[in-house]
């Protein structure tokens, strides 16, 4: 082989290396893009699964319907002695609450339905079917503030029945004792209401229960 040869050899021996290396690089590049997009895709489709989720959740829960038994003043459900399960505060427009669960209830066999109250409240609502109820509305006199006759006296208004100057102390017979206002009712526009107005002090309330009157 002379010398000419020997040269072309080397050239075309360098000419298909060169060639292999950016093969090699393209392929390179190539995997590497469809790497980062098959890694990146389950990841989008995460973050669009969590917000339809998060579209989808209620946001408030549903009315329990009639009968129903609100525990005014109370955060959490309660079970009186029958059984009957009483839903936490609710319903109301304003006012405060209270609790005082070490007092003893007198007149009841469910003391825990009046070691909490709402107080200072002007208005009650809760949608029911329209039609008839018995609406029971239980008092007792906790609050040690209120030491005798004429020291707390409102009125309230159950869907237009009008009770006018409840004085609880003379009606329950002192403090700690349970009291229970009953009234039939007929509801005509999904919804019963019932408003409270001050006199002397500030209105309270220990439990409503709402019952079909067939």
């Amino acid at each position: 082989m002379n010398l000419k040869h020997l040269s072309l050899v080397i050239v075309a021996t360098s000419a298909l290396f060169l060639f292999t290396g950016c093969q090699s690089q393209c392929c390179d590049k190539k995997v590497s893009a469809t790497a980062i997009s098959s890694t990146a895709q389950p990841s989008i489709a995460t973050t669009t699964s969590a917000a339809a989720t998060a579209s989808v959740m209620p946001s408030t829960p549903a009315t329990v319907p009639p009968p129903v038994r609100i525990k005014a003043g109370l955060s959490t459900s309660i079970t009186d002695s029958e059984g009957n399960v009483w839903l936490a505060d609710q319903g109301f427009v304003d006012g405060e609450t209270s609790e005082r669960p070490d007092v003893q209830i007198a007149n009841t066999k469910s003391p825990v339905i009046y070691q909490s109250e709402r107080y200072s409240m002007t208005s009650f609502s809760y949608p029911v079917p329209n039609g008839k109820y018995v609406v029971k509305l239980h008092f007792a006199e906790t609050f040690d503030g209120i030491t005798g006759p004429g020291q707390r006296i409102f009125s309230f208004n159950v869907e237009g029945h009008e009770f006018k100057d409840l004085d609880l102390f003379v009606k329950a017979g002192g403090p700690l004792r349970a009291y229970i206002e009953t009234v039939n009712v007929e509801v005509t526009d999904g919804k019963l209401d019932i408003t409270f107005t001050p006199n002397v002090e500030n209105p309270q309330i220990n439990g409503i229960e709402i019952i079909p009157n067939p």
